[in-house]
């Protein structure tokens, strides 16, 4: 049988194929959100329950996802569970009111959740530490593209049919990719298309597998967990904002109507993909250059992120919504960046084996500030405007970059194998 090189990095390419799907269909919702006011009569307030029917069900089914995807495995887990979403979000075009629409969100959160735990496993499955960062990268590009692609992808649907059949192109997009996966995707064990090169490359480095599988008790009752777990509770806000509440800020602040929206609301997530590319290359660039540690230099990477993240803070004080998006653009930038170099820690710092749950719950505590963000935002957006929420996303990151950098000497490496 033919053996394909650098395997690896296909099965990259798939992973992020998977989050474009995942993201396309998630985003969705926050192009639709101006015309679903309309249509559905929805009060600002009544559309942050939707965006929290999906952030609930998605911050709770995060370890859980993590956990079932675990023991499963990632073949059958992450492409039951890609079906799953896609079915999910096609049954939104069935919602005749706000209610309804809350309750096909939920379950679009209950399965998407899977998506980041399963690829940050797989990753860790297939990739030597000193690449994880350059592999997430790559892979977490596909939340940006999903973001990117909703807004062009939507407009045209909602141009020649309607909000309902948006809803079912979207989701068929997951089903496609839900039986690639099935095809192609094997662990690096099984793989009959890997070469033994890289399968020694892949194993070079390895930790000392568990003997038992990590309890949620005992992965939440480390320090590494939560130093991980709090930066994460505090960037998650500004991605939840950007993907569910641009296109909203967009219509009510600066006055765009949907093909403005179309024009202009993918440009942050375009930004983004650099941010998170450019991010995973970022920490072994400190590494050969500065001499950094691997662990430090992801944290490093957090730091400077972190201070871009100051941009978004600024939109309040600029009066073109043109230059509104363009700090925008900076802010998914610098997000992404902390998203990818986030994520690369959890999968540096728990083994293959723990590592689906451990990312679910970190993910979950990011969720929970997300949710409580979109909330909050709910409840304020209609009377002290967007601004001074803006502003508070870059307190978050910095304040966050504080957490890793003080918590920096509690994150090591496991064991490898001898």
């Amino acid at each position: 049988m033919r053996r394909i090189a650098h395997l690896r990095w296909w099965i990259v390419g798939l992973i992020c194929a998977g989050t474009i799907a995942n993201y396309l269909a998630r985003n969705s919702l926050g192009v639709l959100a101006p015309e679903l006011k309309t249509v559905m009569h929805m009060t600002t307030e009544q559309y942050s329950y939707v965006v929290g029917g999906f952030q609930l069900a998605y911050t709770v089914m995060q370890p859980i996802a993590g956990m079932i995807v675990d023991r499963v495995g990632l073949r059958a887990g992450f492409a039951l569970f890609g079906a799953a979403w896609s079915v999910a979000n096609m049954l939104h075009a069935l919602a005749a009111g706000w209610l309804g629409l809350m309750f096909f969100r939920g379950l679009l959160g209950m399965f998407e959740s899977a998506a980041i735990p399963s690829g940050i496993k797989a990753i860790a499955e297939w990739f030597p530490a000193r690449e994880r960062s350059v592999a997430v990268g790559w892979f977490n590009a596909g939340t940006s593209l999903g973001a990117l692609l909703a807004p062009p992808v939507v407009a045209v649907v909602m141009i020649y049919t309607d909000w309902r059949m948006a809803f079912v192109v979207t989701g068929a997009v997951g089903l496609l990719w839900s039986v690639a996966w099935w095809i192609f995707y094997r662990s690096p064990g099984s793989h009959p298309k890997i070469t033994e090169k890289e399968r020694a490359l892949i194993a070079e480095g390895r930790p000392k597998p568990l003997a038992r599988r990590a309890s949620a008790r005992e992965i939440l009752g480390t320090a590494r967990f939560w130093i991980i777990a709090v930066p994460r509770f505090l960037a998650e806000p500004a991605w939840q904002t950007f993907s569910f509440w641009i296109p909203l800020y967009l219509a009510t602040e600066r006055g765009m109507d949907l093909k403005q929206i179309a024009l202009f609301a993918w440009l942050p997530f375009l930004a983004a993909d650099l941010g998170g590319v450019l991010g995973g290359y970022l920490s072994p660039f400190l590494v050969q250059r500065f001499r950094l540690p691997l662990i430090a230099s992801r944290v490093a990477g957090v730091a400077l992120a972190a201070v871009l993240m100051i941009a978004p803070g600024c939109i309040g004080l600029v009066s073109s919504p043109y230059s509104a998006i363009a700090l925008f653009c900076i802010g998914g930038f610098a997000h992404q960046m902390i998203s990818v170099l986030i994520n690369t820690l959890s999968a540096d710092v728990f083994t293959a084996e723990e590592v689906g749950a451990a990312n679910g719950f970190i993910g979950q505590a990011g969720w929970v500030g997300g949710l409580l963000f979109s909330l909050l935002i709910g409840q304020l957006a209609d009377t002290v405007g967007y601004a001074p929420l803006f502003g508070m996303l870059s307190v978050f990151d910095i304040v966050g970059a504080v957490v890793l950098i003080a918590g920096l000497r509690h994150l090591r490496l496991p064991e490898p194998v001898k």
